[in-house]
């Protein structure tokens, strides 16, 4: 039996989890695989039909075992990453049948790619890459690690978006060029709906159309 774990049994984890069985499933109905919900602590046993376990009791089974981390916490994502790798637990991506992935990318492990999501050509994607529901990247972006896009992002091309980056629902980024690309700064958030026209600072928040800086660390 090899075991797939979802961790993070919330709203996120619920939604994702569906995409995971659908995957795994799909094409070679029976695979010898079971999947989890994992959490970090609580006392739920089942989550919409699925076992959930501990952390540390997945950790310490034996056998071969793969997660991923629906949890929009950047930091709490790298921080159980790195636990999970250094037990022994292998990174999986969870890529929707029909999101859309075009040419010559290069993704990270641990992605999430949710349903009517698109990356087009020539982007670069870190590690633990949160894509959701209806979001778009477009050529030639760079997207760090432990990047989230929450529903229907527009991130237009030539835009770097460095590590821990939080991009609120509806948000849009700005076109850059190859001299000047937009840079979205280290762990800054962008807030639902704004527009991004110029590079946003590292640790800032960003609001509006077009956006400007709420507050920085």
């Amino acid at each position: 039996m090899i075991l797939y774990g979802v961790i993070g049994a919330g709203g996120f984890g619920r939604e994702v989890m569906p995409i995971v069985e659908d995957m795994l499933t799909y094409g070679s109905a029976a695979r010898n695989v079971k999947t989890v919900f994992v959490v970090e602590y609580g006392e739920m046993t089942s989550v919409n039909g699925h076992e959930v376990m501990l952390l540390d009791e997945f950790l310490g089974l034996d056998g071969r075992k793969y997660f991923n981390i629906a949890i929009a916490d950047s930091l709490a994502r790298e921080r159980i990453a790195n636990k999970a790798i250094a037990h022994g637990a292998l990174p999986f991506s969870i890529y929707a049948r029909n999101s859309m992935l075009l040419s010559n990318n290069s993704i990270g492990e641990g992605a999430i790619i949710c349903p009517f999501s698109m990356i087009t050509s020539n982007v670069t994607v870190g590690r633990f890459f949160h894509a959701n529901y209806y979001s778009y990247v477009a050529h030639d972006c760079r997207i760090g690690d432990f990047v989230t896009f929450a529903p229907d992002v527009h991130c237009s091309g030539r835009v770097i978006v460095e590590d821990h980056a939080y991009i609120g629902a509806g948000a849009m980024i700005k076109q850059g060029s190859n001299e000047k690309p937009i840079i979205i700064g280290r762990s800054s958030v962008v807030g639902m709906g704004a527009v991004v026209t110029k590079n946003v600072p590292p640790f800032a928040t960003v609001v509006g159309n077009p956006a400007v800086v709420l507050r920085q660390k």
